[in-house]
């Protein structure tokens, strides 16, 4: 563990992401407490404010405190966006590893079947999802995991066909082990490492297909201070207060771009060889 953190460490893009993701995660665990304003309350008069010292980052169009807003949205986007990766991921690397086990015409089925989903771009397939289950934020993490889990069955797939060639695999066929046991006991434990590197890439684009989700109408739902919605509703005003739209676009930035350091830099942790 140590000599893995080392070399993660080592490299500029595992140490930059660490340092982003961790500075996020104490944003989502501790934001909440420290946000110095309520996130929901009006203030007319202290409208299109700009950086004080009692607005950090200014106010928004009813004048509410955008730094409060961003603190207290960052567990709206940030954790909602993990749990929909890793329903995602879940789904996918069972359906992945299931597929390789199997094989045959079953695999073959599987895979045209996922070929076929992934036909579709992610953020129209998740529109699509959104659509049948309607506009709210469990909708939207619903929608964003069943748009990952194809790739990440793809990839699971591409991994496990030669964990199942394996001599502890063979053995516990037989065994006589069932289909279930062999796939969650002995093929999915050792195909998790590229299963994490993706997950962890993949956060980054589920934040901003939930941004998106939420910027048009179909994720949160006002008052809520998500950051994807703080753009969406901010759009309207920039030209008054550049800082509400500013804002929340960086945090949405600085996710994504420190889980897509993060994923880099597992990678070469993981691949120490290359």
């Amino acid at each position: 563990m140590i000599d893995f953190t080392k070399r993660l460490l080592k490299t500029p893009q595992g140490a930059i992401g660490i340092f982003l993701v961790v500075f996020v995660l104490l944003v989502v665990v501790f934001g909440p407490l420290v946000a110095p304003h309520d996130p929901e309350k009006l203030s007319p008069l202290a409208r299109y404010k700009g950086p004080t010292l009692t607005y950090w980052l200014g106010t928004d169009q009813y004048g509410r405190d955008i730094f409060s807003r961003l603190l207290i949205g960052a567990r709206a986007t940030v954790v909602m966006a993990v749990l929909a990766t890793i329903v995602g991921t879940l789904i996918g690397a069972l359906i992945g590893t299931a597929s390789a086990f199997l094989g045959g015409r079953a695999d073959e089925l599987i895979m045209r079947t996922i070929d076929a989903v992934m036909s579709i771009p992610s953020l129209l397939f998740a529109l699509l999802v959104v659509n049948l289950l309607g506009s709210s934020t469990v909708n939207a993490l619903v929608a964003v995991a069943i748009a990952f889990a194809p790739g990440m069955a793809r990839i699971t797939r591409s991994v496990a066909l030669s964990v199942r060639k394996q001599d502890y695999v063979n053995a516990a066929v037989a065994r006589g082990e069932s289909a279930g046991y062999i796939i969650r006991r002995e093929m999915l434990p050792n195909v998790i490492a590229p299963i994490i590197v993706e997950m962890t890439i993949r956060v980054s684009f589920a934040v901003m297909l939930f941004a998106t989700l939420s910027f048009l109408g179909l994720g949160a739902q006002p008052p809520a201070a998500e950051w994807g919605l703080m753009v969406s509703e901010a759009r309207r005003y920039m030209h008054l207060s550049a800082g509400i739209l500013i804002w929340p676009s960086v945090a949405i930035a600085i996710v994504a771009v420190g889980f897509n350091l993060l994923g880099d830099g597992l990678r070469d942790a993981l691949n120490p060889r290359a």
